[in-house]
């Protein structure tokens, strides 16, 4: 019997994430001088630097190059950020080789079809609700959220609340 998704978060170690659809709204909004400008969500940059902060490894694969995303993700603790990947599996697999990761340790969620043949790579490919229809069809677990509107938030809460680990020390005062 196949294990389900919530099984599997227990052996997560690594977030994967594409940017484009996943970390923002897919929307892209251009100035006068041409620059294209994204927005992310707050929530998921929270959740990112919890992730970060606890221990896991999280790496950013991504087509699109924008200095912006880079900038924030690096004031978020990433370290690795691959921007202008015309391969992603190629990328993935130099991660993963480089920090001795087992690809079944790996949740990756990506959106559209540059994402397709690493999301069939990995233990937990995941999707945001909005992803097409391909990547999708091999998704073990569809956020209920919209990509750039809380679904790398849900896929990492979700897992750091299986591995006992999210809130960590929050006693539940609100000062």
């Amino acid at each position: 019997m196949a294990k389900s998704y919530k099984e599997i978060m227990n052996a997560i170690s690594t977030f994967v994430f594409d940017v484009d659809g996943v970390l923002t709204d897919g929307s892209v909004f251009i100035n006068n001088q041409g620059e294209m400008l994204r927005t992310m969500n707050i929530r998921d940059g929270y959740a990112i630097k919890t992730a970060v902060d606890s221990g896991y490894n999280v790496c950013i694969i991504s087509g699109g190059s924008n200095e912006g995303v880079r900038v924030r993700l690096r004031n978020l603790g990433v370290t690795d950020i691959h921007l202008g990947t015309p391969d992603k599996v190629a990328t993935f697999d130099e991660y993963v080789d480089v920090y001795q990761i087992k690809p079944e340790q790996v949740l990756y969620m990506g959106d559209d079809i540059p994402d397709y043949h690493v999301m069939k790579l990995v233990g937990l490919p995941t999707c945001p609700q909005d992803a097409c229809s391909e990547i999708k069809s091999i998704a073990a677990y569809i956020s209920h959220k919209n990509g750039g509107k809380g679904a790398v938030r849900d896929v990492i809460e979700q897992v750091m609340r299986v591995q006992g680990k999210w809130m960590g020390n929050f006693d539940g005062k609100l000062d």
